[in-house]
């Protein structure tokens, strides 16, 4: 657990957080326009982060007993490197809670655990039109990868493809 500003503390997530996680992750959703967008429940919350073998992990910010703040995040490997990295899925901090660094210091807590573990990377996506990120990113010594480009297959496109129906000429 690491103090904070105004009484706040960094730590990683624990069983009882889901509610306030999944409240972040529904602000964040609204935050990036796409508030219909999340299927996640508590349940998956409790499965993914605490389940038998989590394989995605959480650190929060609590303020006065409420979550104000989340790092969801999972491991990457590269076989460039031989090591592992981390893949932060989601860094959102409360509206009226941010200014205050807490979003820096949930960065700074990956970046901290990647070097202590011998991870090569911590790497993120961000929205273009997310300036204010985009600044804090840049300021920090973080990089857009511009040469490489994300794909994404979902939906009917993923079950058609799994179950194996016919491609198009390509």
């Amino acid at each position: 657990m690491t103090p904070l500003t105004d009484g706040a503390v960094l730590r990683p997530a624990a069983a009882g957080d889901e509610p306030g996680i999944l409240a972040c992750i529904h602000a964040l959703a609204a935050y990036e326009r796409e508030p219909d967008a999340v299927e996640t429940t508590t349940q998956d919350l409790t499965a993914a982060l605490f389940g038998p073998s989590p394989a995605t992990f959480a650190h929060v910010v609590e303020l006065d007993g409420q979550i104000v703040g989340i790092a969801v995040w999972f491991l990457t490997y590269s076989t460039w490197t031989g090591r592992h990295g981390i893949w932060l899925e989601d860094l959102f901090v409360v509206p009226e809670q941010r200014g205050k660094g807490f979003g820096l210091a949930l960065l700074r807590e990956l970046a901290a655990l990647a070097a202590e573990r011998g991870y090569r990377r911590l790497e993120w996506a961000v929205l273009k039109w997310n300036a204010p990120s985009i600044t804090l990113y840049e300021a920090i010594g973080g990089r857009p990868q511009d040469e490489w480009v994300t794909y994404r297959l979902t939906g009917a496109a993923l079950d058609g493809f799994a179950a194996g129906e016919r491609l198009p000429a390509v």
